[in-house]
C-alpha cells in the first residue's frame, strides 16, 4: 500500500491567516441573528500543500463525506454532508478539485484561484470566486503598460495553469495594444536549478526594460533570489496580483518601483484581535498551529521532543511577532475568504429560510442538498463590509483592481502605496485611473523608457525592420510634398496640391505665389525701362512736332513718323500689362493689345520703307508711281494690315481667350500665377503675323539699303528690322524654355529689346540732327547729298 501523501516545507504563514480568516467568518455568521438565525455552519480545513495529488485526494474524501461528523455541538446537525467549499488558493489544484466535485453539484467558492479558464462552465459547472479571473487582470496589464508608452517588453511566467493562462491572455491583449515581447519564459519551482538560471540569464540579457511577471508568489520568489545573486540590470517590473501585494516579496530591493494590479484592500472588523487570541490548548490542538508556534519562536510544544531546541515556556508572545500572519493592514486576498464565506452563508439562507412578518425563520434541522446551495449561489446578490458581492453567468465577480506601487518608505523600506484603480465595468476609455505620484526603478521619478526603437517623431514614417517584430523600425524622413503629423505614423499622407511641407514635414502650408510683381527688382527694372522707353517715345514726337516744318521731318513721311512714334508709345506700355497678378481682363488684353500695337508699328516702318522705295522711283523719268501710293494709299496700308491682326485677336478671344491658371507642374514648392494661352494656334497665328509683316519689311529695307543720302532712313530701318527679327528669333527658344514669372520676363524684354531697336534706330540720328546739328537739317544740304550722289 502506498504510504499516505504528506506536506512537507513550512507553514506559509499567509495561507494560515486565510483559513484563520475563514473560521473568524464562520462564527461571526453563526453569531448573526440577521443572517442564518438558528442556524450553525460547521468547518473542516484540510491542506492541500499546493499539491495537485493532496487537493485531489483531499477532493475525494470530501466527495464521499468519509469524515460523517464536522461538528459536535448540540445545536449543529449530525449530517456529514459536504455542501460547499472554500478554495483552493492556486488555480492548478482548484482545476484538480472543480473537476472531481462538480459531477456532484458540489459548489466551490475560491479566494484565490485566477486562470481564466475556470470561467468555462462546461468544465467546471459548479465552480464560483470572489477574486476577479486572469482574463480581466490581462487587459489591465496591457492597457498598463500602454498607459505608459513601452512597446518593448519581457515576460515571465509561471509554468502552471495560472502562470500559462494567465500570459496567454496577457500576450493577446498586448498585441492588440501594439506591444511587442522580446522573450516570454516560463518555469515551476520545482524545476532545475540550470532551468532557473537560464531564465534569470535573458532577463539579464534582454534589451528591454520592463518585465511582465505573471507568476504565483512561490515561483517569483525563487527568481529573485536567482537574481539577487548575480549583478543584474536594472529592470521595472509589472507584477500580477499573485506576488505583487506578497508582503514577503517586500524584502527583494531589486525590485523597487514595482507596479501591479491588487485586489482592493479592506478592512475587517475584529480580525486582528481574532488572529492574537491564541490559547496554548488551541494551538496545541491544532496541527498545523503548532507547526506554525513552534517555527515563529523557535522552541517546542512538546517537552519529550528529543531534540536541543527549547520548550516553550508560554512567555512566547504573539504580537511581537514580524509575521503576514499577523499583518492585517493590507487585507486584500483575505477579504476575499470573507466574501467567500459570506456568499455560501447567503445562498443556504435562501435555501432554508423565509422571510414572515418581517422576521427571518430557518428550519432548526434543515434538509437540502449541495445542488440546491449551488442553484442559490448564483442568486446571491448582497453586500458586506462596504463590498457588493455577486456573480455573473461564468461565476465571476465584477473586476475591481488597485494599481499597486513598491515605494520605499521614510525608514528606507518597501512598503504597498496603492495609486490607481481599475474597474472594469466601467465604460471602455474610462477603466484605468492613477490619482498618485509613482515611484519608478531605483526610485526614480521618471517613467523608464522600453521601446526596441525610439518613436518616430512628426515628419516622418516608420519602416519595419526586416526579420523583427513590428515595435523595431527604421524612421525615414517623409518624401517631397508629403507629411506626418503625429508621432510613429506608418504612413505619409501628401499635401493638398496647393500646399507644400515645412522643413520639419509636419505640417502643410499655403504654397507661395509668384508671378512678376512691380515691387520685385526685376519688376522695378523692366517698369523703369518701359516708362522711359514711352517717354522717350513721346519726347520723340513732341521735337518731331516742334521741328514738323523742318526738312528732316518732311523728307521722311512725318505722318508716318508720328503714326510710328504712337505706337512704340503702346508697345512701351502694353509690356507693363504683363506684370502683376493675372486676371481674366489681363490675360486677354496683354497678348492682344501686344499684337496689335506691334502690328501698327510694323505697318508704319513697312510703310515709311515703302515710301522711300516709291519716291526714289518717282525720281526717275517718266514714273507715274507717286499717284499710286500717295498718302491716302499708305493710311489704307497700315489700316489693311493692322485690321488683319485685329480679325485674328477677335477670332482667338471669341474662340479660345487667354485665362489665369495657377500652374503647379513647374516648380513644386510654389505657385506660379500666369496666363494660359488658352489656344496655342491663336498666339502663334499672332506672333506668326507679326514675323511675316517684318520679315517683308526687312526685305524691302535691304532693297532700299544704296538709295541716296538724303533717303538714308532705309539704312535705319534695315538695321532696326535686324534687330527685330533677331530679338524675337531669340525670343522663341527662351519663351518656351524659360520657368515660372521668367517666362513673363523674356516675353517683355523681347517687346522693349525691339521697341528701343525700332525707337533708337529709325529716330535716334534725326533727333541728333534736329538738336545737335541743326545745319543740316536744311533742304540745300539734302539736296547736296543728292546731287552728290549721282555725279
Amino acid at each position: 500500500m502506498p504510504e499516505p501523501l504528506k506536506c512537507k516545507g513550512s507553514v506559509d504563514s499567509r495561507e494560515l491567516r486565510f483559513s484563520r480568516a475563514m473560521i473568524f467568518t464562520i462564527e461571526e455568521i453563526n453569531n448573526s441573528t440577521e443572517l442564518l438565525p438558528g442556524v450553525r455552519l460547521g468547518y473542516q480545513i484540510h491542506d492541500t500543500c499546493a499539491s495537485v495529488p493532496v487537493a485531489v485526494h483531499v477532493a475525494l474524501q470530501l466527495s464521499n463525506s468519509l469524515e460523517t461528523v464536522f461538528y459536535t455541538g448540540n445545536n449543529c446537525s449530525q449530517a456529514g454532508q459536504v455542501i460547499a467549499i472554500v478554495g483552493e488558493s492556486g488555480s492548478t489544484p482548484s482545476i484538480s478539485i472543480s473537476r472531481v466535485i462538480g459531477p456532484f453539484n458540489i459548489p466551490q467558492v475560491s479566494h484565490f484561484a485566477t486562470c481564466a479558464c475556470l470561467s468555462n462552465k462546461q468544465q467546471y459547472p459548479s465552480f464560483f470566486r470572489t477574486i476577479p479571473s486572469d482574463q480581466f487582470q490581462a487587459n489591465a496589464l496591457a492597457k498598463l503598460v500602454k498607459h505608459f508608452g513601452w512597446t518593448w517588453i519581457g515576460a515571465v511566467h509561471s509554468d502552471s495553469d495560472y502562470g500559462n493562462n494567465g500570459m496567454a491572455s496577457f500576450l493577446v491583449a498586448a498585441h492588440k495594444q501594439g506591444i511587442c515581447v522580446e522573450y516570454s519564459e516560463s518555469f515551476y519551482r520545482t524545476h532545475s536549478a540550470s532551468r532557473i538560471q537560464r531564465v534569470a540569464d535573458v532577463i539579464c540579457r534582454s534589451t528591454a526594460v520592463v518585465v511582465v511577471a505573471f507568476m504565483a508568489s512561490g515561483d517569483m520568489r525563487i527568481l529573485l533570489e536567482e537574481l539577487s545573486r548575480r549583478p543584474s540590470p536594472p529592470r521595472q517590473w509589472i507584477g500580477s496580483e499573485s506576488w505583487i501585494t506578497d508582503p514577503e516579496m517586500l524584502r527583494f530591493d531589486l525590485c523597487a518601483g514595482a507596479i501591479g494590479f491588487g485586489i482592493q484592500q479592506s478592512v475587517i472588523p475584529g480580525l486582528r484581535d481574532f488572529l492574537l487570541d491564541l490559547s496554548p490548548d488551541e494551538v496545541a490542538a491544532s496541527p498545523v498551529l503548532t507547526e506554525f508556534w513552534e517555527d515563529a519562536f523557535n522552541c517546542h510544544l512538546s517537552e519529550s521532543a528529543a531534540t536541543a531546541e527549547r520548550v516553550c515556556d508560554g512567555t512566547e508572545d504573539i504580537r511581537s511577532l514580524q509575521s503576514p500572519y499577523i499583518d492585517t493592514s493590507q487585507l486584500r486576498i483575505t477579504n476575499m475568504v470573507y466574501k467567500a464565506v459570506y456568499a455560501i452563508a447567503h445562498a443556504i439562507h435562501k435555501a432554508v429560510c423565509q422571510e414572515t412578518n418581517s422576521t427571518t425563520q430557518c428550519g432548526k434541522f434543515p434538509r437540502m442538498g449541495s445542488a440546491e446551495v449551488l442553484t442559490r449561489l448564483k442568486q446571491v446578490n448582497f453586500s458586506q463590509n462596504g463590498h457588493d458581492v455577486s456573480f455573473d453567468a461564468n461565476g465571476d465577480p465584477v473586476a475591481t483592481y488597485e494599481l499597486v506601487n513598491w515605494q520605499r518608505s521614510s525608514s528606507g523600506s518597501l512598503e504597498l502605496v496603492t495609486v490607481g484603480i481599475y474597474n472594469a465595468s466601467l465604460l471602455f476609455g474610462e477603466e484605468f485611473r492613477i490619482n498618485s505620484n509613482i515611484s519608478w526603478m531605483q526610485s526614480s521619478t521618471q517613467v523608464p523608457v522600453s521601446v526596441c526603437t525610439d518613436s518616430c517623431p512628426p515628419g516622418t514614417r516608420k519602416v519595419l525592420q526586416k526579420g523583427k517584430p513590428i515595435c523595431c523600425y527604421d524612421c525615414v524622413l517623409c518624401p517631397e510634398g508629403a507629411i506626418s503629423n503625429t508621432t510613429d505614423s506608418p504612413e505619409c499622407f501628401p499635401c493638398h496640391k496647393e500646399f507644400w511641407p515645412n522643413t520639419e514635414r509636419n505640417s502643410c502650408f499655403p504654397k507661395p505665389v509668384e508671378f512678376l510683381s512691380f515691387s520685385e527688382v526685376l519688376g522695378i527694372i523692366l517698369t523703369a525701362f518701359s516708362i522711359g522707353g514711352a517717354c522717350m517715345a513721346i519726347v520723340t514726337a513732341v521735337v518731331f512736332y516742334c521741328h514738323r516744318t523742318s526738312p528732316i521731318v518732311r523728307a521722311n513721311n512725318s505722318e508716318l513718323s508720328f503714326l510710328l512714334l504712337f505706337s512704340l508709345t503702346l508697345c512701351f506700355l502694353c509690356s507693363l500689362t504683363f506684370m502683376g497678378p493675372p486676371s481674366e481682363w489681363s490675360c486677354m488684353l496683354r497678348h492682344t493689345a501686344f499684337g496689335i500695337t506691334f502690328v501698327l508699328c510694323i505697318s508704319c516702318v513697312l510703310g515709311k520703307t515703302m515710301v522711300v522705295l516709291m519716291a526714289f522711283r518717282a525720281t526717275l523719268p517718266s514714273s507715274n508711281v507717286v499717284k499710286w501710293f500717295g498718302p491716302q494709299q499708305q493710311r489704307m496700308t497700315v489700316v489693311t494690315f493692322t485690321f488683319i491682326q485685329v480679325l485674328i485677336c477677335s477670332i482667338w478671344l471669341v474662340l479660345s481667350p487667354p485665362f489665369p491658371i495657377k500652374n503647379l507642374t513647374i516648380h513644386k514648392e510654389r505657385i506660379i500665377l500666369e496666363c494660359a494661352l488658352g489656344s496655342a494656334v491663336g498666339f502663334w497665328s499672332v506672333l506668326g503675323y507679326i514675323g511675316l509683316l517684318a520679315f517683308f519689311c526687312f526685305i524691302l529695307a535691304v532693297l532700299a539699303r544704296k538709295l541716296p543720302d538724303s533717303f538714308n532712313e532705309a539704312k535705319l530701318i534695315t538695321f532696326s528690322m535686324l534687330i527685330f527679327c533677331a530679338v524675337w528669333i531669340t525670343f522663341i527658344p527662351a519663351y518656351v524654355s524659360s520657368p515660372g514669372k521668367f517666362t513673363v520676363a523674356v516675353e517683355i524684354f523681347a517687346i522693349l529689346a525691339s521697341s528701343f531697336g525700332l525707337m533708337l534706330c529709325i529716330f535716334a540720328p534725326k533727333c541728333f540732327i534736329i538738336l545737335f546739328k541743326p545745319e543740316k537739317n536744311t533742304k540745300k544740304y539734302l539736296r547736296g547729298k543728292n546731287q552728290s550722289y549721282y555725279t
